[in-house]
C-alpha cells in the first residue's frame, strides 16, 4: 500500500508559518484516504472540515476556522537491489 507523509503546522496570513510542526507517515490507497488518516492522527474524533488545494504529488489542506494547515505528500519507497 502506498505511503504518504504529512506535516501539520500553523499559518500566519494564510501562509505556512512553521512555528510548530507535527510530522508523520500513513499508509493509504489514495490522497483522500491519506488526508482522512492525517486528520484522525491530529484530531482523533470528530475531525474538522477542511479546504483542499491539489498540487499533483502534494495536497494542502486548511482547517476551516483554525490557523492550521497540513501538507500531504506521496512518499516514494526506494528499494535497494540485493
Amino acid at each position: 500500500m502506498p505511503k504518504f507523509d504529512f506535516e501539520w503546522t500553523d499559518t500566519f496570513g494564510g501562509e505556512a508559518n512553521y512555528c510548530w510542526v507535527d510530522r508523520g507517515t500513513v499508509e493509504a490507497k489514495d490522497f483522500t484516504e491519506a488526508v482522512t488518516k492525517a486528520k484522525q492522527h491530529r484530531y482523533h474524533s470528530p475531525v474538522p472540515r477542511h479546504s483542499r488545494s491539489d498540487f499533483g504529488d502534494m495536497v494542502r489542506i486548511d482547517i476551516v476556522g483554525a490557523c492550521v494547515c497540513c501538507f500531504v505528500t506521496w512518499h516514494e519507497e526506494v528499494t535497494v537491489p540485493a
